[in-house]
C-alpha cells in the first residue's frame, strides 16, 4: 500500500508565526495555517490540523461505510458525511482533540434503517482513521434519508 505525504513550512513562534501546509502526494494545494486562527471561532481562510483530520476522517468513513453497505446486501446511492473535530485544553497541559462527531445521511437501496445503523456503527469502528484516533471520543449520528 502507498504512503502519502504532506509538508508544512513554518516561520516564527506559535503566536506570531504562520505556515503553509502542502498536500505533497496529490499536488492539489497549499494552505495557510496559523495558531491564532486555529484557536479562533472564525478560520478566516486558513486551515488547521483539526480541519485536515476532519477531511481525512469523513472521506475514510464514507469509503468504509460504502463497502460495509455492499457487504450487507445494500447499494449506496449517496452518502453525505460530515466530521466535526473539536480542539480544547488538555488537563495535562496544552491542547488536545476533545471529540469528533461523525454525521452521515444516506440514500441506500436494499437496507432498512436498522441495517444501515449497523453498517454505520461498524464503519465507525473499522475505518482506518477512526482506528488511528482511538484516544478521542468519536460519536455518530447516522440516518437514512
Amino acid at each position: 500500500m502507498p504512503t502519502r505525504t504532506a509538508r508544512t513550512a513554518w516561520n516564527g513562534g506559535l503566536q506570531d508565526g504562520s505556515g503553509q501546509v502542502e498536500l505533497t502526494s496529490s499536488g492539489r494545494g497549499t494552505f495557510d495555517v496559523s495558531f491564532p486562527k486555529r484557536a479562533a471561532d472564525d478560520a478566516d481562510g486558513t486551515t488547521s490540523p483539526e480541519e485536515l483530520i476532519a477531511a481525512a476522517h469523513s472521506s475514510c468513513y464514507a469509503m468504509q461505510l460504502s463497502a460495509l453497505i455492499a457487504e450487507a446486501g445494500g447499494t449506496p446511492q449517496s452518502l453525505e458525511v460530515t466530521a466535526d473535530v473539536s480542539l480544547g485544553p488538555d488537563p495535562a497541559g496544552g491542547f488536545r482533540l476533545t471529540g469528533i462527531t461523525l454525521t452521515v445521511r444516506g440514500e441506500v437501496e436494499g437496507l432498512d434503517a436498522a441495517g444501515f445503523a449497523d453498517a454505520a456503527q461498524a464503519a465507525k469502528a473499522g475505518c482506518p482513521v477512526s482506528k488511528a484516533l482511538t484516544g478521542v471520543k468519536i460519536s455518530l449520528d447516522a440516518a437514512l434519508e
